[in-house]
């Protein structure tokens, strides 16, 4: 083809490539090879030109390559997912762990608050009793002493007394 001729090809694609339909693609399929080669045929120096044929195979190996990316992109974005995932869950599960140390944490803090009220309270039923020991040794002391002056006081009776003989016969 001469540039002069190229430049007339031009009319052949649409003006505005955005109004192109979505299924573009099916609407292609339809339309018959054999007009495009008739075409490409009369134009001179035609044989620059491939074929629709060529055309074709070309595009289908271009369709296999962006098959076989589109499946490799698959693939990596299914791997993606699962790490994605596996990040996820590999968080929950640290976050688990995380709460059942915290609920084990807060478990023996309050066994060790409760063992220290225990503590507390048998100091004080100890103390008690010590205390209460004290005093009744004190009151033994007390009444022991009390005995013997008691009984200081009852010979002291006897000795003095006119009937110190008649308690002397009784004892």
């Amino acid at each position: 083809m001469v540039p002069s001729e190229l430049r007339g090809l031009h009319y052949l694609a649409p003006e505005n490539p955005i109004l192109i339909p979505a299924n573009l693609g099916m609407m292609q399929n339809s339309i018959p090879s054999f007009h495009f080669n008739t075409f490409l045929n009369s134009l001179p120096n035609s044989h620059i030109m491939p074929s629709a044929n060529e055309f074709s195979a070309v595009s289908s190996s271009i369709s296999n390559n962006s098959t076989s990316d589109e499946a490799e992109e698959h693939q990596v974005n299914v791997i993606d997912e699962r790490k994605q995932r596996r990040m996820i869950s590999n968080r929950e599960s640290a976050r688990r762990s995380r709460m059942r140390k915290q609920k084990h944490l807060d478990e023996l803090w309050s066994q060790v608050i409760r063992l220290r009220n225990e503590n507390h309270s048998l100091i004080d039923k100890l103390n008690h009793a010590s205390e209460s020991h004290d005093r009744a040794l004190q009151e033994n002391a007390r009444l022991k002493e009390e005995a013997a002056d008691l009984r200081q006081m009852l010979s002291d009776v006897k000795i003095g007394s006119p009937y110190s003989l008649a308690f002397r016969e009784l004892e």
